[in-house]
């Protein structure tokens, strides 16, 4: 079977590009934004907002029942270079999990909220002045962990076995 050899993108036409993206991500179509994002970040491998875009491409993908592996997003979190940035989007990521596990049952909803939490809260303690989106992402998680009652999941004898 014959493999194809990727044509790379012009950098003029990486804001277009970008976009584009963008726009895909709106229309529900996350594979066509993350592909996008690595044709952007095959020529700028730095990109920070290519890497944004992907990581939320990707979690995009949690609520379709897409596997998208830890390793994948984590490899793009790790190459933003703002700590404030890195922070909120690792709780995006975290958050949007633990919507997508409470769609199909909850178990463990409760901790990945927790999870997320945690990360707003580093992301607010740095964030720049003026910008409370990490605060309203942990109201977003307290508000749903409330409404649907969720409490830690608690391991009981048979959960250990094996």
């Amino acid at each position: 079977m014959k493999m194809f050899e990727l044509k790379p993108l012009s950098p003029e036409a990486i804001p277009a590009a970008l976009e584009k993206a963008n726009r895909y991500r709106l229309l529900n179509e996350p594979g066509a934004a993350e592909s996008i994002c690595l044709d952007i970040l095959a020529v700028e491998p730095a990109n920070q907002e290519a890497l944004k875009t992907i990581v939320l491409a990707m979690s995009d993908r949690f609520s379709k029942d897409y596997a998208v592996g830890d390793t994948h997003y984590n490899e793009y979190l790790a190459r933003l270079t703002d700590d404030y940035e890195r922070a909120y989007y690792t709780g995006i990521i975290y958050k949007r999990r633990a919507k997508a596990t409470l769609a199909k049952g909850g178990l463990q909803a409760y901790e990945l909220f927790a999870q997320a939490m945690e990360w707003f809260e580093k992301a607010e303690a740095i964030r720049p002045a003026g910008n409370d989106d990490a605060i309203l992402m942990w109201n977003g998680c307290a508000r749903i962990v409330d409404r649907n009652r969720l409490r830690p999941h608690e391991v009981s004898a048979t959960d250990t076995l094996e």
